[in-house]
């Protein structure tokens, strides 16, 4: 157990000063931590309550619903897999009463728009079951992220066409007449399932994981394939559905074509390989959209594991280099007349929300605790001042100074 006063220092100093923003509501309530502190935590039992240093960890970035808490297991992966801002979460009943009000009084209800109307998707970021219901209610238009590694997680074979399918329509038919993404399994690096058979690598993280996975066992994707294709049939949910870790567009051009097999209509990839976001405009050539994963694009990108909490300063979302390919990759997709939305952890941060529009994003994908204050953000703003925000962000020398920048420019 190794700097607790440094987790209490990094959580307790991102407090907002505004009176009543952080209620403590329960004993146990949701956080997300940054690497930093992420990195501490993991030489500490974690458990349901408050830690010593001051911080309360019972769910990290997920999708899923503030009143279960995560298995350790997860939680501890969870904490060295993602660059998660040091932004403490209100309570689930203190962010419901708050959201509530937020919308109400400035934001509105029903489908995003900047303040002269321009449209922004706000969509959900789903990683179990059991939080279908609840995300359903939310006001969103739909699920932008999908994980399905829930299905896969802790099984010593592949879960069979019909479990599979049962689930995805499960999922499929609480979300009528809205968009649900799906990504394929994207299994490998931090989240090992043994009975993919994969051999152990000395850098997973830049290893077999993701599509790649399809490349020694084709059959677990066509499996999935199938299954969704089979799920979305006579359901009125909007599905498309994605393939995580494509570099080139030769990957994307073959993830295209063996999804087209099974009827799905609309296709796509994350872009959160470097290289993808460079030759952005070749990869959205070969499919329908495409979805910046920003928490793995920030980790290639700067070359930052995520595992590393001393180098958490670099594993920032303002990073301007970052922002940069953010950009290409948007303006690719505006070139092609193809969408490209950003389901990483910066789509829910309110100010780089209106950035992400600025250079171009057409949707959000977030927790559903994060879309009040997102559109809420958005309808304050016109698209020509997001445009202005995210010019100011990719000319700083610095992602401190990116974010200062934009703070200041909207008077925060």
């Amino acid at each position: 157990m190794h700097d607790l006063p440094g987790v209490r220092r990094r959580s307790v100093s991102s407090w907002p000063s505004s009176a009543g923003r952080w209620p403590l509501a329960r004993p146990v309530w949701p956080c997300t931590i940054s690497p930093a502190p992420g990195a501490a935590v993991r030489e500490v039992l974690v458990v349901r309550g408050l830690l010593a240093a001051g911080g309360i960890v019972r769910e990290v970035g997920r999708a899923r619903s503030p009143r279960r808490p995560a298995p350790i297991r997860e939680l501890l992966a969870e904490l060295g897999r993602r660059p998660l801002s040091a932004d403490l979460a209100l309570s689930p009943d203190a962010r419901t009463r708050q959201g509530s009000a937020v919308s109400s009084r400035r934001g509105g209800t029903g489908p995003a728009s900047t303040a002269d109307g321009h449209p922004v998707k706000l969509l959900l970021n789903l990683g179990a079951t059991r939080d279908v219901a609840a995300a359903a209610a939310a006001d969103s238009e739909g699920v932008g992220l999908l994980r399905t590694e829930f299905l896969f997680l802790d099984k010593g074979k592949a879960p069979t066409l019909s479990e599979q399918r049962e689930a995805y329509r499960d999922v499929f038919t609480a979300f009528p007449g809205r968009r649900v993404v799906l990504r394929t399994l994207d299994a490998g690096a931090d989240k090992p399932m043994p009975f993919l058979g994969l051999e152990a690598e000395p850098n997973p993280a830049l290893g077999v994981r993701g599509l790649r996975i399809a490349r020694t066992r084709p059959e677990v994707l066509a499996t999935q394939l199938q299954a969704v294709a089979e799920a979305a049939d006579g359901t009125r949910a909007e599905v498309w559905v994605m393939a995580p870790m494509v570099a080139t567009a030769q990957e994307a051009a073959w993830f295209t074509t063996q999804a087209r097999q099974y009827g799905l209509g609309v296709v796509g990839v994350m872009v959160e390989v470097p290289a993808a976001a460079v030759r952005a405009g070749q990869v959205l050539d070969a499919v329908d959209f495409a979805s910046l994963g920003t928490n793995d694009l920030a980790q290639y990108t700067l070359a930052v594991d995520r595992m590393t909490g001393g180098l958490a300063d670099l594993l920032d979302y303002w990073q301007p280099a970052l922002l940069d390919l953010v950009a290409g990759t948007a303006a690719a997709g505006r070139d092609r007349g193809k969408p490209v939305g950003v389901c990483g952890e910066m789509a829910g941060d309110p100010l780089l929300a209106l950035v992400l529009t600025g250079l171009g994003a057409t949707s959000l994908s977030m927790a559903p605790a994060s879309i009040a204050d997102v559109r809420a953000a958005l309808a304050g703003q016109t698209l020509a001042t997001c445009e202005e925000l995210a010019q100011l962000a990719l000319a700083a020398p610095s992602a401190r100074q990116a974010r200062s920048a934009v703070a200041s420019a909207i008077g925060g």
